[in-house]
């Protein structure tokens, strides 16, 4: 799988689980997933669950689904702990995610507040399509954003 100088990128497994749950409460704060989701997202089949890990420590992480039925990939979370943030884990994460679900078209929501996410996605090629009304805890509004991937090859190596 990939690997920077300061990361590499494996596969999650459900042996991944405390791991991640650290890393959501320190990402999401309320928003962080309870336990039963966070086992079934590193468990069920056609999910895609990449970690970023640096000195054998989860950093990142990222899942995504596939759901064929209109050819469209889900980045479902995204996280990198705070004091591993801008260092290219996010968009190295998209990336193979990306690539892994094999798709041409990829969603994802996103708060509203999130400023840096955004800024993260757009750069990414991502771009709003749509705005789900107080989709987050507190009543927040959850942009919706998409990637149109131009060929497979910027899907399949």
């Amino acid at each position: 799988m990939q690997a920077n100088s300061s990361f590499t990128i494996q596969l999650a497994t459900w042996r991944d689980l405390r791991a991640l749950q650290r890393l959501e409460r320190d990402c999401f704060n309320q928003d962080a997933w309870p336990l039963l989701e966070l086992l079934a997202v590193l468990t069920f089949p056609n999910t895609v669950r990449l970690k970023a890990v640096t000195d054998d420590r989860m950093v990142g992480f990222i899942a995504g689904n596939q759901r064929r039925s209109d050819s469209t990939g889900w980045i479902i979370t995204l996280g990198v702990l705070h004091d591993h943030r801008r260092r290219g884990i996010a968009s190295a994460l998209l990336k193979e995610c990306q690539r892994q679900l094999g798709l041409l078209r990829i969603r994802l929501t996103v708060r509203r507040s999130n400023q840096a996410a955004i800024a993260l996605y757009r750069n990414c090629g991502y771009h709003q399509v749509e705005v789900w009304r107080k989709y987050y805890y507190g009543g927040e509004d959850a942009l919706v954003l998409e990637k149109h991937l131009t060929s497979n090859r910027e899907v399949k190596p």
